[in-house]
């Protein structure tokens, strides 16, 4: 195993912005606009250049940089938006938005914490429950949403619920404090309300998941190691952020909301390279609980819009989270106060076997002909309080693109009232509950298949009528149908159907005479369970469909709108679509959902193992024929079964 580390350099106009560049941007901002200490910012990133710009760039030509900036001032409680030219040292444009708040920043989680320990009610709450050293106490800060509770009208919260460990490295997760709530006022830094439901019974196992800690963990001795070994190297390219890989051309960045973006990606057929995205990425993250309770009714977590997974985003280990021949890319961003923040090895490149690409045995010659799989990942991990969730884009031979999120770390928990029971979770651990919930992942892909001008057709099986061209019932055909506007476009799934969607473009045709095209493969999903009068549903209205298309508006970039943090409800995708533009032969976006549906269970404590969800991005048609037939064959470490060969697989 080896590990290789990149410095980007600024060679296209998406390239993300240095550490210098952004020094330079909040200066120039914080100048020009005289700002004071009680300034925070949110985000700072590239202003993404137009399409047009994009599209029609040469090595070579001129490029103007810009920087994106969301600014909280805490004295005013007032958000603003700001484009900085960094090229012309210039504020472009700068925006009051009155009556939003921006996601929840590193800093103000880690001050959320303090404030809670030092208020004297919550110190009172703990000897209650005997209690003497407040620094065993952990606080989570959660999102608030919306719930029309006046007093908190106006006011930029968190809601803070505590567990407690019993020695500094214990997992305090398996000891909640049930009962105690603490509202924060973040622009204040100081308690805006303190609640007490009372005192529970702590549940009395431990929960501690290393050998160090546990008495209980004896780890095998039986596995034997397992290397991954490139002796001549990655088969990869990289400048910049832009990667080369077999056919594929594929450009990333990383942003503090959305994490891993994927830009400009295309596929090398017939001597040119075939655009299919110009643009990727998850939109947003929503996690509602099942708890009807005081203790989780209000947990509803947005964890793109009201965190960011990016600036969550983890510093990966090689041989721990990758294996194999691995490239680093850093992550940078700024925390709160405008200084560059830095994550190191957060996102992780390296190429996988993938088992079997193809393969045929002609049982009359005996020939066998078998070609192995490869994928290209693309990946980061990020950890939202208790949970931790991978993201892994990956790029097969065959012209597929496939999003996997992988979900592991801890439950949320909580302990039982007097009845010692609850239907709306799992008995865990003796006295410790573990709420259902639902995970949901919403990606904006901005799609380019051919060109700027696509289409999508929804197409679904259906079985052929009784009849003399049926006679022994078992045909069945498929029916397709063009999406001509967005409210036309507002799709769920159907198994008995097997509904899928298509986008083509109309304009470009493959061998057959029929329009090229890419094919969203589901994988596990579901529908949401909280009614459509519940605060979740208002704020993420886009959950009860598995699709939506829209037409490109550059402003419409996420499910939940921009700013979902404690917002009433009534923005983002649902909105966008309301317009009813049309999408057939346009430039469109394709909004795709997937959900989670986790009833916890004892196998998921103390820690969980790792849940997978996924869809593909599969070429239907956009090839004339299999564009993994020139894999070559694979040279053989022993003999293959061929009688023809000893030396390679065919």
């Amino acid at each position: 195993m080896s590990i290789q580390k990149v410095i980007s350099v600024v060679n296209h106009p998406l390239e993300p912005l240095t550490g210098e560049e952004i020094k330079s941007a909040v200066k120039i901002l914080k100048e020009k606009q005289m700002l004071k200490e009680s300034v925070r910012f949110g985000t700072v990133v590239l202003k993404e250049p137009t399409k047009k710009v994009v599209l029609n760039y040469k090595i070579g030509d001129p490029i103007v940089r810009e920087a994106f900036i969301v600014v909280l001032d805490n004295e005013s409680e007032q958000a603003y938006e700001a484009v900085v030219s960094i090229t012309n040292e210039e504020v472009v444009s700068w925006e009051h938005k009155h009556g939003v708040q921006p996601g929840i920043m590193l800093d103000e989680f880690e001050e959320v914490e303090k404030v809670v320990k030092d208020c004297p009610k919550f110190q009172e709450a703990l000897l209650k429950r005997g209690i003497t050293d407040a620094d065993l106490v952990m606080v989570d800060p959660w999102s608030t949403g919306h719930f029309g509770i006046k007093e908190d009208e106006g006011k930029r919260l968190a809601r803070a619920i505590c567990w407690v460990r019993k020695f500094p490295t214990d997992n305090g997760y398996a000891y909640p404090l049930t009962g105690i709530v603490v509202y924060v006022d973040l622009n204040k830094m100081k308690v805006h309300r303190f609640e007490d439901h009372g005192i529970r019974p702590i549940p009395p196992t431990d929960a501690n998941y290393t050998p160090e800690t546990s008495d209980s963990i004896t780890p095998r001795n039986d596995l034997k190691p397992l290397d991954i070994i490139q002796p001549e190297g990655p088969s990869f390219e990289i400048d910049g952020h832009n990667i080369k890989w077999q056919k594929w051309d594929i450009r990333f960045s990383f942003t503090p909301r959305e994490g891993l973006v994927l830009h400009t990606v295309g596929y090398e057929d017939k001597g040119k390279t075939r655009p299919i995205l110009y643009r990727a990425a998850l939109s947003e993250m929503v996690v509602p609980y099942a708890d009807g309770s005081f203790a989780h009714n209000t947990q509803n977590a947005f964890d793109a819009g009201e965190y960011g997974m990016g600036q969550l985003a983890n510093s990966l280990e090689l041989g721990c989270d990758c294996l194999g021949e691995i490239t680093y890319f850093d992550a940078i961003m700024t925390d709160s106060k405008g200084n560059v923040r830095t994550i190191p090895n957060a996102i992780c490149l390296h190429e996988e076997d993938y088992g079997i690409a193809w393969k045929h045995t002609d049982w009359r010659t005996e020939q066998v002909e078998v070609r192995r799989s490869r994928r290209l990942v693309l990946s980061f991990f990020c950890t939202v309080g208790n949970y931790d969730y991978g993201f892994y884009w990956s790029f097969y031979q065959d012209g597929t693109i496939e999003m996997e999120v992988k979900l592991t770390g801890m439950l949320n928990t909580g302990s039982y009232d007097e009845t010692g029971k609850s239907r709306y979770g799992t008995e865990i651990a003796p006295q410790l509950n573990a709420a259902y919930h639902q995970h949901f992942f919403n990606f904006r892909l901005d799609t380019m298949l051919d060109g700027l001008q696509n289409s999508v057709v929804e197409i679904e099986t259906l079985p052929e009528e009784e009849g003399p061209h049926n006679p022994y019932n078992n045909a069945f055909y498929v029916n397709s149908k063009t999406f001509k506007t967005e409210k036309e476009a507002q799709r769920i799934m159907d198994l008995t159907t097997q509904r899928t969607w298509k986008i083509i473009n109309p304009n470009s045709l493959n061998a057959v005479g029929t329009p090229v095209g890419y094919k969203i493969m589901p994988g596990e999903n579901c529908f949401p369970f909280a009614s459509k009068k519940s605060s979740v549903m208002k704020r993420a209205s886009f959950l009860d469909k598995h699709l939506f298309v829209t037409q490109f508006d550059q402003n419409e970039m996420y499910a939940s709108g921009a700013y979902p943090n404690q917002h009433p409800g009534g923005d983002g995708l649902k909105k966008y679509a309301e317009a009813d533009r049309n999408i057939e032969n346009e430039d469109i976006v394709v909004w795709y959902t997937m959900g989670h549906h986790h009833i916890t269970r004892p196998e998921d404590w103390p820690v969980m193992p790792t849940a997978y969800i996924s869809f593909q991005l599969k070429p239907v048609g956009f090839f004339d024929r299999n564009p993994a037939i020139d894999l070559p064959r694979p040279a053989s470490k022993k003999s293959c079964h061929s009688k023809n060969s000893s030396s390679s697989c065919h």
